[in-house]
């Protein structure tokens, strides 16, 4: 029922949390997140009607109203503060996942965990992780149709940061990382063919991202 990807979302959730499925599209994750002991309770919520009315049929077909409450809205301003512990957002791009953290400080607040999993431009999760008083804990790399994703743990306590994380020791590890120098050889490329984007800031720091991928 779940992919690869989303599985490690769930298996970064702690026992029994009480948890905010955003963007929780069919409800497969929240549902499993209830089978597997994960959660306690969950609010699986979504912007859009169509997939929020596939995960009422899902959820209502496994015996899980109880556990699982459905809410139609924006983010996490469907949340009430101190619903839930526990805050997952996957399947979206980076800016999209940071712009919804930075729209409910309150609701961030009272939790103790986000699980972020972008599709695309994790640094600007990792920037405003930084910027807002969060710790990215931990880091898992997991493979759905040939790309490959990672999924941050964060944590509002420094002393919770793995030492080792789940990406270091994946073996996903290399060819995440040849694939992420591809990605950024093929910018490099299309700059190249503009003097004035050779000069930029940007293409140095694009290279010298190239320089230390290639080092690991």
């Amino acid at each position: 029922m779940i992919d690869s990807r989303i599985k490690a979302v769930l298996n970064f959730v702690e026992k029994n949390s009480r948890v905010a499925d955003v963007g929780a599209d069919h409800g497969y994750l929240s549902i499993e997140l209830i089978k597997s002991g994960r959660a306690s309770f969950v609010i699986a919520s979504d912007l859009n009607a169509g997939p929020l009315d596939a995960a009422k049929k899902n959820i209502a077909a496994a015996g899980l109203n109880d556990s699982i409450e459905v809410r139609l809205g924006d983010g996490l301003k469907v949340l009430r503060e101190g619903e839930v512990d526990t805050i997952c957002v996957a399947g979206m791009g980076g800016a999209l996942i940071a712009e919804i953290l930075n729209d409910s400080p309150q609701i961030l607040k009272s939790a103790r965990q986000l699980i972020l999993q972008p599709m695309n431009a994790t640094e600007k999760i990792l920037s405003w992780l930084k910027n807002n008083s969060w710790y990215a804990a931990d880091i898992d790399l997991a493979e759905v149709g040939g790309i490959i994703y990672e999924i941050i743990s964060a944590v509002k306590n420094p002393a919770q940061i793995s030492a080792v994380t789940k990406k270091e020791t994946s073996p996903l590890l290399k060819k995440f990382t040849e694939q992420k120098i591809s990605k950024l050889q093929r910018i490099l490329d299309e700059m190249s063919k503009s003097p004035a984007a050779v000069a930029s800031e940007k293409f140095l720091q694009i290279q010298k991202e190239i320089q230390a991928l290639q080092q690991k």
